[in-house]
């Protein structure tokens, strides 16, 4: 299983409306780094979801549940999406400003790449981060 961590701008999309519709597709995504991660996830991945804008922090955690596909609204093959439901709420959000005051993560693309949509989280930060939300996973 790999890990996620996909952002939104809760204003458009929040993890209450993924909640709330109970499943969607993961589209809107253009950066050719972003897209390569959407193609290496997989049916059964995890992902933080993190709300961009004001509050920048993960909210919740989602499944993926299908492979990527071509984005059926673009009429382009390179852009791929994929299906996610949501799992869970975090107990307490991780901010951006708890993840930047660990050096360990200087080097997560949440931190480097902040423009980047989708990125992978390794096995070892996604626990931290779990630890970090005071949440266990199903």
């Amino acid at each position: 299983m790999n890990y996620w961590l996909l952002k939104t701008e809760p204003t458009d999309y929040s993890y209450d409306d993924l909640v709330k519709d109970g499943k969607t597709v993961w589209d809107g995504v253009a950066n050719n780094a972003a897209l390569i991660c959407i193609r290496n996830a997989r049916k059964g991945d995890r992902a933080f979801i993190y709300h961009t804008g004001g509050e920048r922090q993960m909210v919740g955690i989602a499944e993926i549940i299908s492979d990527p596909y071509p984005d059926p609204s673009q009429d382009n093959p390179k852009l791929m999406v994929f299906d996610v439901k949501p799992l869970m709420k975090l107990s307490k959000p991780v901010t951006l400003s708890q993840v930047k005051a660990a050096k360990k993560y200087l080097g997560f693309p949440l931190v480097k790449e902040g423009r980047k949509s989708v990125v992978e989280v390794p096995a070892e930060y996604w626990k931290d981060f779990l630890k970090m939300s005071g949440t266990s996973e199903k």
